[in-house]
Order: C-alpha cells, then sequence, then structure tokens
C-alpha cells in the first residue's frame, strides 16, 4: 500500500528503491518522499574520485540512506527528478506561491538563525550527508555551493565572478564611512548594502572555509524578498542576474559618491563590466547617430553557426552603403564599439516564444565559440578597414551565387520536372546507342518496360559495372548546390573512356535502338567521349572557384592588424532542459592550475574543453551555453601573473589580507564546523545501527592540494581508512567481544577489552600463518592478516587492532558500548612517540590498495568468463597497474602478476579479433566499431603495457596483435577508403612512444563485507583453476 504511494508521489517505480527508502524512514511515508525528492548532488566518479569515509561516519537510518538516494540518483536522473523544479525561479511568484511556502519550511529556522551572523551556520551537513569529502574542502580546491531550492543559476552566476580575482577584491575590499550608513535613509540603499555585505561573508567562506561547500541562504533570501514584491515582478533567470549586477552597481556607487557625487565613471562595477557603442544608421532617409552604453550584450543565436556571425549580425543591419542610402533606403544601420569593458559578458537568446503554441520555446541549434576571440573586426577605430572587408566578402559571395547557379545548371540539367547530372545523361545516351536489341521482343514492349522503369525509379538507372566518378554523382544528384563543392578527381575521370556497360543478358532487358551502324557508333562514342570531358572539366573548375571563394570569406579577417585585441573566455554558463525546465552549472578556467572546473551546485570538478564544447556548444542534446564570460588580454595577463608563485596557498594569502572581521567569521565558521563534527560524532557513537553501511571508496580524492590545513586533512585521511578497516571487520571483532561475557560480568570491561584484543591477535595470527591455496587468500578476510604476513611494525598491527574495538559501529549492547569507549580512552593515550603515524596511514593505505586491485580482478575475472572482453580489460588493466605498485614493496603486498597478466594478455587477444573481423566486414557501422575498440582499448592497453617491464608473452601477444593488421595493407578485397583508414592506425598501433595514454577508469566495485569478497574469489579461482596452472599467492 505504502510503495504504490510512494509511486503515486514521486513517480518512482522502482520498488526494490522505494522499500529501501521506506526501510531507513521507519515507515515514515512524509519522511521516504522527502528522501526520494530532495536535491543532493553527488560528484562524477571520472571527474572526482570517491574520498574515504570520514572518521564518524554513521550508521543512523537518515543520514545512511542519503548515500544510498544519492548513489540512485545518477546526475541524469536527478536532472530528470527535477525537471519541473530546475527552472522554478522563470515562474511568476504568485503562481508559485503555495509550492515555495511548502518548499522553504524546512529552511524557515535556518533563514532566521543566517540572521545574526555570529550565530548563524552555513552549511547543515550532517543530515545530509555523513561521508568525510562530501563536507570537508581538501586544501585550496575551490568550494561549491548548495542549491537550496531552484538556486542553480545563482551558484553559476556567483562562481563565475568570484573566480574574476579583480572582482572578488572589489566586493571583499568594499566599505562605507559611518556617516554614510547612518545617512542612508532609502529602503532599495539599506537593501543594497545588506547584500554587499551578505556577499562579503559569502566570498570570504569561498576563500577561508574548511567546508567542501557554501550556502548562499542569507544573500538569496534578499534576492528573493525583491521579488516577492508586487513592483518587482520576476521574469526569467536573465533578469535576475541583471538585477543582481545593477544592486552592486548601486552599492559602489554610495561609495563612489562620497569622493565624487554622481560620477558613474569611476564606479568600480562600471569600469569593470560596462561598455559604449555607436550607432550609425538611416531611418525613413534621415542619417542618424548615438552612443549607448552596454553591460551584457545581447546575441541571437537562431541563424547563425559561431560566435563572429552572431555579432556580425548584431553590428549590421539592412544596406549601410551611400549608394543604397541615394535610392532612399528606408531602415539600415552599423554598431562599432567605442569601448570595451575588460570583462566582456555576451548574452546568447536561446528561448523564443512560440505565438501558435502560447509559451516560450528553446532553441537547441549548435552555436560555436572560440576559447580566444579578436574584437577588432567590431570596433569603431577598425571601421573603414572593416566596410572595405565586408564589401569585398559581399562582393565574393555574389560572384559563388552566379558560379554555384552555373554548376546547378550542369548538375540538374533538363527542362522537365526530373533532371540529372549532364555527364550521367550522356553516359545513359551511349549505353542506349549501344544496346543490341533482345530477340523476340518487341519495340514497343521495350519502351513500354523503359517507361516503367523510369516511372518507378526516375532517379536510378541499373548500371552493375558503371565507372566510379558517375556511381559517385548519382549519390550527390539530389543535393543543393552548396554540396557541389565536394572535392572529387578529374584526372581520373578524364583517363577513363566512355564504356557501355552490364553483361549481354541484362543489356537485352532495356530499351535499344533497331539498328546502329558501326560508322555511327564510332561517331558517337567520339563525341560523347569529348563533350563529357569538356563538361567534367568545366564542373572541375566550378567546383575548385567556389571553394576557392570560401575559403577567401573565411580568412578574410585572419589579418594581424585585426589581431591586436584579444578577448579569453573565461566562464561559460550552462543551460540544461527546456524553455520551461531544467539545470544551470558553469565552466570556468582556472588561470593557476590552467584547466578548466565545472561548477555544478556544490560539485567543482576537473572538466576540459573537450567537456565544455559537448556540453555548451548546443545541437547535441537538451544543454546549451546560454552566457559566455570573455576577459580582456590585460586581465588575463593580471590574473595569471598573480598565480605565478605556488599555486596552493593563493587563498590563504588573500584570507590573511581580509578586514579583521571576515577573518574573524571565517574563523568562528570553521570552528562551527570542528564542534558540529565532534557532536556528530558522539551522537553517532551511542546509536545502535539500524542499517548495514555501505563501505565507502578505496581510492582517495585526486583533486586534494595541500594546504594551511594540511596535518588535518592527513589526520582525517588516516582516521578514515582505519575506520573502513575497522568496519570491514566489524563482524569478526564482534563475536570476539560476545567471547567475553565471563569475564566482563566477573572482572569489569577493562578485563574484557583485553582477553576480547588477545584472542583476537592469537586467532589472526595463526590465520596469517596458514599455507594459502589457490582458492583462499586469507589477506581478503581481515586488514591485520595482510600485515602480519607483510611483517609491519608491531605498533601498527597493535594501534589497528585497538580502533577495531574503539569502532562506533560495535554499539549493539550496553557490554560493546563499554568497551569501545574502554577502547577510545586507550587509543587517546598512545601519543605520536609511540607510533609513526605516517608509516600507519601508508599501510593502511596499502591494504585498501590491495583490496581494490582484489576487487579488480576479480570483476574481469568474472567479465571474462562471461565473454564482456571490452569491459573486463578496463578492470584487468587497472589491477595489473595498481598491483605493480604494491608488489614493489614486496611479493606478499599484491596479488599473482601472472594471473593478471594472462588473463588481460587473453581480453587482448580476443578483442584484437573482433576489432580485426569488424574492420574487415567493410560495412560502415562495423568498421567504426572496430576502430573505436581499437583506438580506445587495445591500443592504449598496448602502450601501457610496453610503459613496465614486459614478458616475452605479452611481447609475443604484442607481435601478434600488430601482424594481424599489418596484413590486411595492399589487400585487393579493401576499398581505398579502408585502406586509408587503416593507414592512419598503423603508426599508432606500431609506435606509441610519443602518444599520452588514456584509459578509461572502470566503475567502482565495492564489496559489502569480506565474506562477500572471499567467496567471490574462492569461486573466480575454482572455475579457472582447471585452465590456469598460476598459483595465487
Amino acid at each position: 500500500m505504502l510503495l504504490n504511494q510512494l509511486k503515486e508521489i514521486t513517480g518512482i517505480q522502482d520498488s526494490a528503491f522505494l522499500h529501501a527508502a521506506l526501510k531507513a524512514a521507519n515507515g515514515d511515508l512524509m519522511e521516504a518522499v522527502t528522501f526520494l525528492t530532495e536535491e543532493h548532488t553527488q560528484e562524477p566518479a571520472q571527474d572526482m574520485p570517491a574520498a574515504e569515509p570520514a572518521a564518524w561516519e554513521g550508521s543512523a537510518v537518515g543520514k545512511q540512506l542519503l548515500q544510498n538516494v544519492t548513489t540512485a540518483l545518477t546526475p541524469n536522473n536527478k536532472d530528470d527528478l527535477h525537471a519541473g523544479d530546475a527552472f522554478r525561479p522563470l515562474e511568476l511568484p504568485k503562481a508559485q506561491a503555495e509550492e515555495r511556502d511548502a518548499a522553504e519550511r524546512p529552511q524557515e529556522a535556518h533563514c532566521a538563525e543566517t540572521k545574526n551572523r555570529s550565530k548563524r551556520k552555513r552549511c547543515e551537513v550532517w543530515g545530509e550527508n555523513p561521508k568525510q569529502n562530501d563536507w570537508r574542502r581538501t586544501g585550496d580546491w575551490p568550494v561549491g555551493m548548495k542549491n537550496i531550492g531552484n538556486t542553480c543559476w545563482f551558484s553559476a552566476v556567483i562562481q563565475s565572478l568570484f573566480q574574476l580575482s579583480e572582482f572578488r577584491r572589489l566586493v571583499l575590499g568594499y566599505s562605507l564611512p559611518q556617516n554614510v550608513l547612518e545617512s542612508c535613509r532609502s529602503h532599495t540603499g539599506k537593501r543594497n548594502i545588506a547584500f554587499m555585505q551578505e556577499l562579503q561573508c559569502l566570498f570570504a567562506l569561498m576563500l577561508g572555509t574548511r567546508r567542501k561547500f557554501v550556502d548562499p541562504s542569507a544573500a538569496l533570501e534578499l534576492l528573493r524578498d525583491a521579488f516577492r514584491s508586487t513592483e518587482e515582478q520576476q521574469q526569467d533567470v536573465s533578469e535576475f542576474t541583471h538585477k543582481l549586477l545593477d544592486w552592486l552597481e548601486d552599492a559602489f556607487q554610495l561609495a563612489v559618491n562620497v569622493r565624487s557625487p554622481g560620477n558613474k565613471s569611476e564606479n568600480p562595477m562600471v569600469q569593470l563590466f560596462y561598455g559604449t557603442f555607436l550607432t550609425e544608421g538611416v531611418h525613413e532617409g534621415n542619417t542618424f547617430s548615438k552612443i549607448e552604453t552596454f553591460g551584457q550584450y545581447p546575441l541571437q543565436v537562431n541563424g547563425y553557426r559561431n560566435l563572429n556571425e552572431c555579432l556580425e549580425g548584431a553590428m549590421v543591419e539592412g544596406e549601410m552603403d551611400e549608394a543604397t542610402a541615394a535610392q532612399s533606403v528606408k531602415y539600415g544601420q552599423e554598431r562599432w564599439f567605442t569601448k570595451l569593458p575588460p570583462v566582456l559578458t555576451f548574452e546568447l537568446s536561446r528561448f523564443e516564444f512560440n505565438q501558435s503554441l502560447g509559451q516560450p520555446e528553446k532553441i537547441h541549434t549548435k552555436l560555436e565559440f572560440p576559447q580566444t576571440i579578436y574584437m577588432d573586426r567590431y570596433l569603431h577605430c577598425s571601421k573603414e578597414l572593416i566596410q572595405m572587408k565586408r564589401e569585398e566578402i559581399k562582393r565574393l559571395k555574389e560572384q559563388m551565387v552566379i558560379l554555384q547557379q552555373k554548376l546547378e545548371r550542369y548538375m540538374k540539367y533538363g527542362s522537365g520536372p526530373a533532371r540529372f547530372p549532364l555527364p550521367d545523361m550522356l553516359q545513359y545516351v551511349l549505353e542506349f546507342v549501344t544496346t543490341k536489341p533482345a530477340a523476340g521482343v518487341s519495340s514497343a514492349q521495350g519502351s513500354q518496360t523503359a517507361l516503367l522503369q523510369a516511372q518507378a525509379e526516375p532517379h536510378i538507372l541499373d548500371v552493375p559495372s558503371q565507372p566510379n566518378g558517375i556511381l559517385e554523382r548519382k549519390n550527390t544528384r539530389t543535393e543543393d548546390g552548396a554540396c557541389f563543392s565536394a572535392n572529387s578527381s578529374p584526372q581520373q575521370k578524364l583517363s577513363r573512356p566512355l564504356q557501355a556497360s552490364g553483361s549481354p543478358a541484362e543489356r537485352s532487358e532495356h530499351p535499344a535502338p533497331h539498328m546502329v551502324s558501326e560508322e555511327e557508333l564510332k561517331l558517337v562514342r567520339t563525341c560523347l567521349q569529348r563533350w563529357r570531358n569538356e563538361i567534367e572539366q568545366d564542373v572541375q573548375d566550378l567546383k575548385e572557384s567556389i571553394a576557392r571563394i570560401n575559403r577567401s570569406i573565411e580568412q578574410m579577417y585572419c589579418d594581424p592588424l585585426l589581431q591586436q585585441v584579444p578577448y579569453h573566455l573565461h566562464a561559460v554558463l550552462v543551460h540544461e532542459g527546456q524553455a520551461n525546465s531544467g539545470h544551470y552549472w558553469a565552466f570556468i578556467y582556472d588561470q593557476s592550475r590552467k584547466s578548466w572546473l565545472k561548477y555544478n551546485d556544490i560539485s567543482v570538478t576537473e572538466s576540459s574543453w573537450e567537456e565544455l564544447e559537448r556540453d555548451s556548444f548546443g545541437g547535441l542534446k537538451n544543454a546549451s551555453a546560454y552566457c559566455l564570460m570573455y576577459i580582456s588580454d590585460k586581465v588575463s595577463h593580471f590574473a595569471a601573473g598573480e598565480d605565478d608563485g605556488p599555486e596552493v596557498g593563493q587563498f590563504q594569502r588573500e584570507v590573511e589580507a581580509l578586514p579583521p572581521e571576515l577573518r574573524h567569521y571565517i574563523q568562528e565558521d570553521n570552528w562551527q564546523l570542528e564542534q558540529e563534527a565532534e557532536e556528530w560524532e558522539e551522537e553517532q557513537s551511542c546509536k545502535i545501527p539500524q542499517m548495514e553501511p555501505s563501505p565507502a571508496s578505496e581510492s582517495q580524492d585526486l583533486s586534494s592540494e595541500s594546504g594551511p590545513d594540511q596535518t588535518s586533512v592527513c589526520e582525517q585521511s588516516m582516521r578514515s581508512l582505519s575506520s573502513e578497516h575497522a568496519m570491514i571487520a566489524k563482524e569478526q571483532t564482534a563475536k570476539a567481544i560476545a567471547n567475553t561475557a565471563d569475564a566482563y560480568e566477573k572482572n569489569g570491561v577493562e578485563a574484557a577489552l583485553c582477553e576480547a584484543f588477545h584472542e583476537e591477535y592469537s586467532r589472526l595470527y595463526l590465520l596469517a600463518k596458514e599455507t594459502p591455496t589457490p582458492q583462499n587468500d586469507a589477506r581478503l578476510q581481515h586488514v591485520l592478516i595482510y600485515f602480519l604476513q607483510n611483517n609491519a611494525p608491531q605498533q601498527v598491527v597493535e594501534r589497528t587492532l585497538l580502533e577495531q574495538f574503539a569502532d562506533k559501529n560495535l554499539s549493539y549492547d550496553e557490554r560493546s558500548i563499554s568497551i569501545m569507549k574502554v577502547a577510545r580512552a586507550k587509543l587517546r593515550e598512545i601519543g605520536p612517540d609511540d607510533v609513526d603515524m605516517e608509516e600507519y596511514k601508508r599501510w593502511h593505505e596499502d591494504y585498501s590498495l590491495f583490496r581494490k586491485v582484489s576487487v579488480y580482478l576479480l570483476t574481469g575475472l568474472e567479465l571474462y568468463q562471461n565473454r564482456k572482453y571490452q569491459e573486463s580489460l578496463t578492470y584487468l588493466v587497472y589491477a595489473y597497474q595498481s598491483n605493480t605498485k604494491l608488489l614493489r614493496k614486496g611479493a606478499s603486498r599484491g596479488v599473482s602478476e601472472s594471473l593478471i597478466g594472462l588473463y588481460r594478455r587473453k581480453c587482448l587477444l580476443k578483442l584484437n579479433e573482433v576489432a580485426a573481423s569488424l574492420f574487415v566486414s567493410c560495412e560502415e557501422v562495423h568498421v567504426a566499431e572496430g576502430i573505436s575498440i581499437l583506438n580506445e582499448l587495445i591500443i592504449p592497453c598496448m602502450h601501457l603495457m610496453n610503459n613496465f617491464e614486459i614478458s616475452k608473452e605479452d611481447l609475443d601477444a604484442i607481435e601478434v596483435m600488430r601482424s594481424r593488421w599489418c596484413s590486411y595493407l595492399g589487400r585487393e578485397d579493401m576499398d581505398a577508403k579502408l585502406q586509408m583508414k587503416l593507414g592512419e592506425l598503423l603508426p599508432r598501433l606500431l609506435d606509441g612512444s610519443t602518444e599520452v595514454i588514456v584509459l578509461k577508469e572502470p566503475p567502482k566495485i565495492r564489496p559489502n563485507s569480506p565474506y562477500d569478497l572471499c567467496s567471490r574469489f574462492a569461486a573466480v579461482m575454482e572455475s579457472i583453476h582447471g585452465a590456469s596452472t598460476v598459483t595465487v599467492k
């Protein structure tokens, strides 16, 4: 019953998923709905590797459920789930009043608390996500921003502005004299000052917080309040952004008025974001000229292919030359930038109103934009040169139209409705002349057959042995003139004589002349051949001329004189969805890291220009850029120059330069974070778990950087790993505690701990001494077996075992809680002189990597047995690479290298067979699939193998694969296209010494318990033991 209600409310049909939600919510329907529908962003695994769990990772129902829900809601699923919510700022407040009130009720207490700056908590994360890396910042890595209800647009805009170092300094350095603050009486002025102060606090936290993301509630509440009023109706996200910038400009103007009342030119917002342009034109025969100011420059997208075309369309409207002006042209104008701002923002108009449907629609067409754009061609100082070039382009386009019309007359020849390429028609005439009439078939019957064929297939003539050139032209005859500029090979066409085609049996089926003499046939063939050669040469000349004109047009503005004012792309704001729903995020170029970062609410991940193109250009899916932010060469060099020193610590230096009250605000927030962590950990340690928590990832966050909190980060990482390993062994530790019931009753909790400690140590020591078998690896059962087999220091072993008994997940009953508390007290007594914590951390990192290698190996072997060779190879390659690092430290640190190598080799050979078979099939789809397997899996894997100490067996396998592909060279049954593709593949296949090796990491797989992993290991090893003599150590 409850499941059906959940399905109706949430729209989710997965019964198992809904059942888990209900179970975790203790049967509370509303709580389950909240968990399922509330937005929780998770970082994609491929961008930011999953981090270890926090030392206080809990097992409370609600908190663990959010982990499960977040895992289930992948980015795509989340977009679908919140499609109706993501664009709510675009709807009118009155229409959404009830929904907004309902959505904001859970946050009312928090919003009220933000009014008191000294006490407010910016990120209450403990009830949202207990994983350490989901709430704690690492080094100087940029922070994300919490989405507090369809506010992803605010995050995208603010992050883009914050990453402008000049703007960041302006905001953080903003101050007003006391007398100005006291004299400000207007509601608008007070609101603008309050917004600026909230933005200062937000920017300060973004610089110095230890949290992974900040909460913008206070600043957003001011914006929302303004749009709730009747005077300022909310229209769209663009208006929100304009309003935000207007408020900032007004706030800075208050400071400017102290020195120079009313002088907007000294306003730093105006200096940074505003420019001017000159409009010159003709209206109703009268010329006009005016200068206007602009901030975000709007550009139409529809009908344009790239940003320069958009700008050209915006700068020129109608006709502006003197000749047309004299002929009473009613309208025409040109715009020229007279002053460009340091930050140049283009607003792309991707929404239009559909009059017939009565609703807005999004324009999904593709629009390309460059990383660097030269603005010289739009400046007033370049007016004369640009007008000359525009005239030249106009002249060239007129020429091209004439040439295309001539070409079309050749390629669509005839006077009736059906038209054909003229060279083909000459060929058809020759075929008719050379066809012999069939015996017993009357000319009337032949004519009737030909007529029926012409009606059924007016554009196709069945000529099996036609020359290639004719077939190529037949494929293009239905295309328009713009497609005629494709390259062809006139030499081949001209050197090929005109031949009759088809066998005698086939020719007899076609219409034929009643009688043709040899002299007539010779004369006709000679004339047709000469005419066809002449026509083909004319066509080729026309195509070359058109291509030459196209190149001239494309290169018209590649003049060094027009490349003096470069602007570099700083940020791209992206919208995904339709006109009435969607999600926003931003790509921002990080000058210090020299890379693109993706800011998606609380997630900040490393990205690339390729990903930006895919998500921003449009045309492929519903995602496209709606705002582009470019910065001048001077701003770009300034931002890069200030980070020439060590990249790490730049934010910390800015924090140290902040006013005392903002520094204190950051310190208070960080102190509050630690207090929350301690309170939450203590609370969780006393709870009896009701739900099995899933183990966290075994890899560390590659994006972390050393910073002012490096020591604390290292400690958290160490505690995280040891806690994870304690949790893995939880059931074994619980059994040891259960066996101490007598000691606990007779001698107390400390004696019980001592007995359990020694019994568990003895058990693990004996297991470590057992001889391993191919079907059993005891190291997977417990971290201490791994430590003992590799002769870890005694202090490391003892502390690890003591942490097992101090694990918060052992809170089953009063005895286990008492033992846990005593174990924790003893851990606190162990000082840094007793145990080398760096060494302790390294041992736990090695065991974590060992388990990861084992999981990858087992998954790869299972996939191989199921003949899923592509997926299997990726797991085996990563298992081999990580295992090599372990084996350098000792033979018992990793798994069998020869076993991984054997099945990696088998996978490669199987995949090579598949790829080669697909390639030689000559079917376009199969060829592409074969090349994809070769490029994405086989070649990267071969190059990685060559980077290690390669075995003779691997060398032989690589040679077999290379020989297979080399054997296809020069094969007669392969067409020239396929041979060309083979020629492109072979250099990469034979020599990849200079190539960057990229192999996508496989999905993370996390075993639920050591028993699951051990049973999988036994099953897989038993199944392959008969086929392989490799022993697993």
